[in-house]
């Protein structure tokens, strides 16, 4: 990658609740909210745009593979924060009573991409993964 200028990407995904998206995503998340109709409502996502749509029957729990000894969810997204903010939000939802997939901990301590993580559901099911990389330079390592 040559151009190392960030453009927000753009993320649709199925929720079965409106009203349920909006309390998770604008309260708990504090995302910002954007423009909504009655099928779909936009949030900012750390400068990213995210469209919950309301389908309920595409909602359900995601498979999991095996990483670092977790079975962590195969569909999700996230985003890749500061350690500071990454530490910040993980005692917010946790002194919120997030139920996590995965609680937060270190992943690849001591490895090429050491970065701290964690994994939880919105209230449709879907995955979502907040990280922060010790040395944002090895976002790629191998």
């Amino acid at each position: 990658m040559t151009d190392q200028t960030i453009r927000p990407f753009h993320l649709a995904f199925p929720v079965d609740d409106l009203a349920a998206a909006r309390g998770f995503y604008k309260d708990l998340l504090r995302c910002g909210e954007g423009r909504s109709s009655p099928d779909w409502v936009d949030f900012d996502f750390h400068g990213h745009q995210i469209v919950a749509h309301l389908a309920p029957e595409e909602t359900g729990k995601a498979r999991t593979n095996a990483v670092d000894g977790h079975g962590v969810p195969v569909r999700h997204f996230g985003i890749v924060l500061s350690m500071e903010e990454w530490q910040k939000t993980a005692d917010r939802l946790t002194e919120a009573g997030m139920n996590f997939v995965i609680a937060p901990y270190i992943r690849f301590k001591g490895q090429p991409g050491e970065q701290a993580t964690m994994f939880f559901n919105d209230p449709a099911g879907n995955a979502i993964e907040m990280k922060a990389f010790k040395d944002i330079g090895q976002l790629f390592a191998k």
